[in-house]
């Protein structure tokens, strides 16, 4: 008799990332036009996934919960994530998901976003392996990092409206890191 073990979930929501070397866990966040990159180096064991808002960098200085929106800062982050952890830049390999047009009546972000993340990882040298981005609804997604295994589920028209409507809210501010050292 084999006991399965449940899979330890978290959940990345946008302007985030995380890095895991946890063979039972699971990466999960939910996508309309806002896009994942979830990267991985399958000999370190160790992989990742991110969550943003907007391609590039934008056009002004960015501080704070700003630079948090925008997939220059948060690929970056990712990369940098894994190969403090034991990845290798030689052995990384992509998938991207999202992108979705979710209001017809606006700009394609999502396609905007899909294909930064897409010429970012072309320059950065790291193969896109798999991945599903576009189309007009939400998707949830689930990927586990050290496997590379990644599930999606397309999400309802209601359930894709929340996703829209969290998207244009403000992206949370990240608090400084507390870097000073009091002596005693």
């Amino acid at each position: 008799m084999t006991i399965e073990v449940a899979p330890r979930r978290v959940h990345i929501i946008q302007g985030e990332w995380k890095v895991l070397s946890d063979p039972n866990a699971v990466l999960s966040t939910i996508l309309g036009s806002c896009v994942a990159a979830c990267l991985r180096d399958p000999v370190a064991g160790v992989g990742g996934m991110n969550h943003f808002l907007l391609p590039g960098t934008g056009n002004t200085p960015m501080s704070g919960g700003d630079a948090t929106r925008y997939g220059v800062h948060l690929m970056e982050l990712l990369i940098n994530g894994l190969l403090k952890q034991g990845a290798r830049r030689d052995r990384l390999e992509a998938k991207i998901f999202g992108g979705a047009k979710t209001i017809s009546t606006f700009s394609n972000v999502g396609e905007q976003n899909a294909a930064f993340a897409a010429e970012f990882l072309k320059d950065e040298g790291i193969p896109v392996v798999g991945g599903s981005t576009g189309g007009d609804h939400g998707r949830k997604l689930e990927f586990w990092p050290v496997s590379g295994r990644a599930r999606q589920y397309p999400l309802t028209g209601a359930e894709t409206q929340r996703t829209v409507a969290l998207e244009q809210r403000p992206a949370p501010v990240q608090k400084p890191v507390e870097t000073s050292i009091e002596f005693f």
